[in-house]
Order: structure tokens, then sequence, then C-alpha cells
């Protein structure tokens, strides 16, 4: 598994005492990446996936590095950002773009597209604003999938937290009765389904 997709961060004043040491970032870039990744390993002759992050999920997470220690290379830059492009390691390719609306993780198999949307958040903390958070971003990412036509698989994807597993434990019927699939991700790019 990975063991760079943390940002260790001093917390702010009205949030020290709720997490141990520093507080441990799961971004939105890197919930992508491992979510991305997890899928090239898990979905047989899968070769291609697209990551379509913002430029503030650029901002706080370094793509091109950590993909480049992942032995991904840049073979063709796309738009003026230093992080768009296409991404190979030999037989596996990365299309990172910052095109909006197509959702964070794009794949097309021979079964179907597969979409996800994703959240970050702060894994280690017991701040009551920032529980409230990860649970935001799933409700969050499920309500965009739910926005979308049905089709393919479509998956909310989020750090893995006793808050989110909770959540995720309550909405998991409803979200698979409207065709929605919702993944955890561990602070090592674990990938967890949680199932009804």
């Amino acid at each position: 598994m990975f063991d760079d997709l943390i940002v260790e961060l001093d917390p702010p004043t009205n949030r020290r005492g709720k997490c141990e040491g520093k507080e441990r970032h799961l971004t939105e870039a890197a919930v992508m990446l491992a979510y991305g990744m997890h899928l090239l390993r898990t979905v047989p002759q899968l070769q291609k996936i697209e990551l379509h992050p913002d430029g503030e999920h650029a901002k706080r997470f370094e793509i091109v590095r950590w993909l480049s220690a992942r032995g991904f290379a840049l073979k063709e830059s796309q738009g003026t950002t230093t992080y768009c492009g296409t991404y190979r390691d030999g037989q596996k390719t990365i299309v990172v773009t910052s095109t909006p609306g197509k959702g964070d993780v794009v794949a097309k198999t021979d079964d179907g597209s597969i979409i996800a949307e994703c959240k970050g958040g702060i894994v280690n903390t017991s701040h009551a604003g920032q529980k409230s958070r990860l649970r935001k971003g799933l409700c969050e990412a499920v309500g965009l999938l739910m926005a979308r036509e049905k089709g393919g698989r479509q998956v909310a994807v989020v750090p893995n937290t006793e808050t989110t597993l909770k959540l995720a434990q309550k909405l998991a019927t409803r979200a698979r009765d409207a065709g929605i699939e919702i993944a955890l991700v561990d602070e090592r790019g674990a990938v967890f389904d949680v199932k009804p």
C-alpha cells in the first residue's frame, strides 16, 4: 500500500487538543488517487483511468510527485496547469484533467463505466466541526451521484473513519437501491466497500 497519502499539518488554535499531535489530512486528491489505483489493481483488463481534480485539490496534494513515485511519467501535457496530462507506467495510463462535471475518477470497462465522486477530510480528529465535515462529504458525494443518470457503477468514496463508517452503514441500503456504492479509503490507500 502507500505511505505518502497523508498530509500532516499543525492544527489551528481552535482545534488543538482534538487530535494526537498533527492533524492527518487525507485530501480529496489523495482519495481520488488511491481509488484510481485500486481500480487499476482490481478491475480485470482495466488499463486506463481518468482523474478530474480541480486546481484547489492540486494545491493541497502534490499529484505529479505522487504519480512519479509510483512510476507514472508525464507523457503528454494538457492545458496550462502543471499537473494535467497523460501519465503512463508502461501498461497503465492515468489521464489527469481539470474538466468539471465528469466525476472525480472515471473508468470505462467492457461492462460499462465506473464513476466515483470523492471527498477528503481529517482522519484523526475528534473536533465536532471536522467530524461533521466528514459526514457532509459522504452525503455530498452520494448526492452528486444521485443527480447523475443511472448507469454503470457509481461509487461515493470518502476517508475511512469511525464517523464515515457509521454513516456509510446507515446509507448503504438506500444508496444501493439508487444504484450507488459506498467505498471508504484508509490512510494507506486500502479500499473497503461498505455493503448493506
